[in-house]
């Protein structure tokens, strides 16, 4: 709650350790508001430490030893470019000031990796057919690894990069999926939206009710991967794109001499060739206007919008994954994952 964060600039120094203490694990920082509300000022430990060394009494109001010179951004000029800025600065707490310099939001670096303008839908509707039996009682995303669902890696990777509006569409087994979704994760309500039939791998986004931001993150509930979503959507930013597709890289080695022909005549022979390619990673950064622009209760896949989109000019680019990337629909690739999640750093 920002107010945990906020206090006045009469308050006495002693109130102001009293309020530092009960924040100690959220950056030890203070922000201090005069009678309007208005941000004046910001308040560590350090600050009071240095304070009372000069001569400043417990009684005396936190002004005489607050920090004058703070950092903030303001609500009008918030992008994503300028909180990495701060991060790279080793500037962790930011205040959100609106244009009368009054706090409506803060950012804390230290429990999120950003602060994304997205929404992500989450498609978990499959039968997961390759995976029986494990499936015929559990959906595919509910599936553990490393005792945790699938799912849940990438709800969590989500809010910590402070997305808030989550849906996921689910179809088989859905009342499953409904309950474990019943609560909110860590304050943020996780919307379940029920298809009333399998329309393709991205047409169930169509009964998603409400988006809140531009640009909304679609993919499949059952990646098991590390991308960077800040970069992720910074590249998307760069490129003006409408649709960006997460691409992970995919090798065909041909184990023959290959020959390069001209009509009957052999021109030349590469001897085991390997023939490097893209492949579609399941995620995607999409502009609202696109996916509220498909075609409504019919079965759509992300390669129909993907080709309609290139179709009607509009600018489709590809993202590379550079960490791992795991598609959990096969016994191979759900034991893949339940050893990789050994090995990787809490």
């Amino acid at each position: 709650m920002i107010r945990n964060y906020i206090i006045k600039e009469t308050a006495c120094i002693k109130d102001a350790l009293v309020a530092i203490n009960g924040i100690t694990h959220d950056g030890e920082l203070l922000i201090v508001v005069n009678d309007c509300q208005q941000m004046v000022g910001s308040l560590t430990d350090g600050d009071i430490r240095r304070g009372l060394i000069a001569g400043a009494e417990l009684t005396d109001s936190v002004s005489m030893v607050m920090h004058r010179d703070f950092k903030f951004i303001k609500q009008s000029e918030f992008d994503v470019e300028h909180l990495k800025s701060f991060r790279n600065q080793r500037i962790m707490f930011i205040p959100i000031l609106d244009e009368n310099y009054q706090v409506i939001d803060v950012v804390n670096l230290n429990k999120f990796k950003s602060k994304l303008p997205i929404d992500a839908v989450l498609m978990a509707g499959g039968k997961g057919v390759r995976l029986r039996p494990l499936t015929e009682t559990t959906p595919k995303p509910l599936l553990p690894v490393g005792g945790k669902s699938i799912i849940d890696y990438n709800i969590d990777s989500l809010m910590e990069n402070g997305i808030k509006h989550i849906s996921v569409t689910v179809n088989y087994l859905h009342e499953q999926l409904e309950e474990h979704f019943a609560e909110p994760v860590n304050g943020v309500k996780i919307d379940c939206i029920k298809e009333p039939q399998f329309l393709g791998t991205i047409g169930a986004t169509q009964f998603v009710t409400k988006f809140y931001n531009d640009v909304v993150l679609v993919m499949n509930s059952d990646l098991f991967t590390n991308i960077d979503y800040e970069d992720f959507y910074l590249h998307f930013k760069e490129h003006d794109a409408d649709m960006s597709v997460a691409a992970v890289p995919y090798s065909i080695s041909v184990p023959y001499g290959i020959f390069e022909l001209e009509g009957r005549n052999i021109k030349g022979v590469k001897e085991k060739p390997i023939y490097n390619y893209f492949a579609n990673a399941g995620i995607y950064l999409i502009k609202r206007e696109l996916l509220e622009n498909m075609p409504k209760n019919t079965f759509y896949n992300a390669t129909d919008l993907m080709n309609d989109a290139v179709a009607a000019g509009k600018t489709v680019i590809r993202y590379p994954i550079t960490g791992y990337w795991l598609d959990i629909g096969s016994h191979e690739e759900y034991k893949k994952a339940n050893e990789l999640i050994k090995h990787i750093k809490k």
